[in-house]
């Protein structure tokens, strides 16, 4: 870091950088056109963008896109001002008392000399008494519906596996596989689309609970099959486009020959 900025100097520039962007007089009249729901979307980009440069190692352009996160949660707090609702400091202080309630073997009298495994006991008694508080009684209440699905399906799961609720180990799992697998060939041959979608669904539930009993991430699984493929298929573009051609006028034969030089120069 070539010049050390003041952090809070810098947070009131951005505030009031956003504050006037909203202005309904002098502002930019797409800043001030958005409300909550048109800015989340935004929000959820900009989270998978600082994990794709994370995934890059792209160091240098992190802190842009870290910014780029925190102006979402800048924007956020600028539009609950204007309606009246919480301002930044309410965010920022909500987020301190969660940490320091979350963490009484650091900020407490609690001793810091226990187990991971015990560590992540408290964490969830912690987190227990907070979903008591907003009336989170379910045992999944609270699983936010707008995580990524697998995701979402992964977090679902585990929240069931602390009451008792699965199967034993991932044998159990890749025997309901086989069973679900079946139930979408049935309905792909007899049920019609709706029940097709359904056990498409299920499948790929059982899926992520296979990657939950294994230890893998389905979600950071997916992404690395997702990248795989991207390599792949450039190579394939590029060993096309060194005689002059495109994929469309190749053929499935011919790019997947291509396809199996590059998985087997990668292995090399």
């Amino acid at each position: 870091m070539a010049e050390r900025r003041d952090p809070a100097t810098e947070l009131t520039r951005l505030l009031d950088i956003m504050a006037a962007l909203r202005d309904p007089d002098t502002g930019c009249p797409w800043d001030v056109e958005q409300d909550f729901a048109s800015i989340a979307p935004y929000t959820i980009e900009e989270a998978h963008e600082v994990e794709d440069a994370i995934q890059r190692q792209a160091w240098d352009e992190l802190p842009g896109e870290l910014g780029d996160l925190l102006l979402q949660v800048v924007f956020q707090a600028q539009i609950a001002r204007e309606a009246g609702m919480f301002d930044f400091a309410d965010c920022a202080a909500a987020i301190s008392d969660k940490l320091v309630f979350r963490h009484p073997h650091v900020f407490g009298s609690e001793n810091r000399d226990k187990s991971a495994e015990q560590q992540v006991k408290d964490w969830e008694a912690i987190k227990a008494v907070e979903r008591a508080g907003k009336a989170e009684r379910g045992t999944l209440d609270g699983v936010a519906l707008g995580l990524p699905a697998l995701t979402r399906a992964l977090k679902l799961q585990n929240r069931a596996a602390r009451v008792g609720f699965d199967w034993p180990g991932p044998g159990d799992v890749l025997a309901k596989i086989t069973e679900e697998t079946a139930e979408l060939v049935e309905a792909r041959d007899s049920l019609g689309p709706e029940a097709m979608e359904e056990e498409f669904g299920d499948l790929l539930f059982v899926m992520a609970n296979l990657g939950r009993h294994l230890k893998i991430d389905p979600e950071q699984a997916l992404r690395r099959a997702n990248a795989k493929f991207t390599r792949r298929f450039g190579a394939i573009e590029a060993a096309l486009a060194a005689e002059g051609r495109r994929p469309e006028d190749s053929d499935l034969a011919e790019m997947d020959r291509l396809w199996d030089a590059a998985k087997a120069a990668e292995r090399a």
